[in-house]
């Protein structure tokens, strides 16, 4: 695993090992970050569930502000600090050793990206998306990535499905403002 542009370009991310982790592929990570390459510039970034953090560090290193990683494996935020050091991103970013549902519920901060990528199929992806929506700016975005066999929600509070991009087994589902043009 690697970070594919930016100011890290080419750094290689360590990855969990023994942990019940689903690193995202690099195709699915590529393709994200190519649906959503002028929206990160500038913004905060929330890596919810963040395993080894590389969607985080991706968005850092492709300009965003800012960026949260959420895990509530401490040998996952630790893998998430030892990345952001061999990336040099670790001055713009935050990692916080705690149940991601959790987090969100209490968190005052907002963010304009957030990247939810919960282990599959055990009800903490609907539990997240109950809640997210508190955290993200108007004009934010919601991204998540899960099995194609696992439908959610077309809306949540005023966010709406936007476009649903498939790559083999795996679907990422985009979310944006009720209204809001984009993707």
């Amino acid at each position: 695993m690697r970070v594919i542009t930016g100011k890290a370009k080419g750094r290689k991310l360590e990855t969990p090992v023994g942990v019940d982790v689903r690193p995202t592929t690099e195709t699915v990570k590529e393709a994200v970050f190519s649906a959503i390459q002028f929206m990160v510039e500038g913004r905060s970034f929330l890596d919810l569930f963040a395993g080894s953090g590389q969607m985080g560090i991706e968005a850092l290193s492709r300009g965003a502000d800012k960026a949260i990683f959420v895990d509530a494996d401490r040998r996952c935020t630790a893998l998430v600090s030892r990345n952001l050091d061999k990336t040099g991103l670790s001055s713009c970013a935050s990692v916080y050793n705690t149940d991601s549902v959790a987090f969100i519920s209490t968190c005052v901060e907002r963010f304009d990206i957030a990247f939810l990528d919960p282990p599959y199929k055990t009800g903490l992806m609907q539990a997240a998306l109950s809640k997210i929506c508190l955290v993200i700016r108007q004009g934010g975005l919601i991204l998540c990535e899960h099995p194609v066999d696992e439908i959610l929600a077309k809306e949540i509070g005023d966010f709406v499905i936007k476009k649903n991009y498939r790559y083999g087994k795996i679907c990422i589902t985009a979310y944006s403002h009720r209204g809001v043009d984009g993707l």
